[in-house]
């Protein structure tokens, strides 16, 4: 049994207890909060799994700036309580969809964890260093590189169209 299974299996029901917290927070700052919380169990978690590489990325770029930048938006935006209207018009669909959704990142979840077989090769592990991270994000993950940009792109344009009629 590898030592390090304990700390990632407490590390993960953490990890996990933060996602809930972050979707049944009543309060946009607590969720926020649990997100944080949330990224730095990952950044731990990536401590233990030998990238400190990635742990400092996930650290200074998703809890440091992206937080500041969303805590700063839903203070300005004075969005820190739900409205108490639960379901507006025509967001019906929404909480099958979710639940859907949810089902299938599940067994996905769970086909990732029992079917699929680590790397158990020494290479595959152990450069970690950010050249070798930077040359493989930009020559063998290009595709999903830019895949993740659009995304992420979108995701901020639907913030600024959905927040536009507040």
């Amino acid at each position: 049994m590898n030592p390090d299974l304990p700390i990632l299996i407490l590390l993960g029901i953490v990890s996990v207890a933060s996602a809930l917290g972050l979707l049944l927070s009543r309060n946009a700052i607590y969720a926020a909060l649990f997100l944080v919380l949330n990224f730095g169990v990952g950044a731990v978690i990536y401590l233990v799994l030998n990238a400190p590489f990635i742990a400092v990325v996930q650290v200074s770029v998703y809890a440091g700036a992206i937080m500041v930048l969303f805590l700063f938006v839903i203070m300005l935006l004075g969005a820190e309580r739900l409205s108490p209207a639960e379901n507006p018009p025509g967001t019906s669909f929404q909480r099958p969809l979710a639940i859907a959704l949810g089902g299938v990142l599940l067994v996905l979840a769970l086909y990732v964890l029992f079917a699929r077989q680590p790397p158990t090769t020494a290479a595959a592990l152990a450069d970690s260093s950010p050249m070798a991270v930077g040359m493989s994000l930009f020559t063998t993950y290009v595709f999903p590189f830019e895949v993740v940009s659009i995304l992420l792109l979108v995701a901020m344009v639907g913030a600024v169209v959905l927040t536009r009629n507040r």
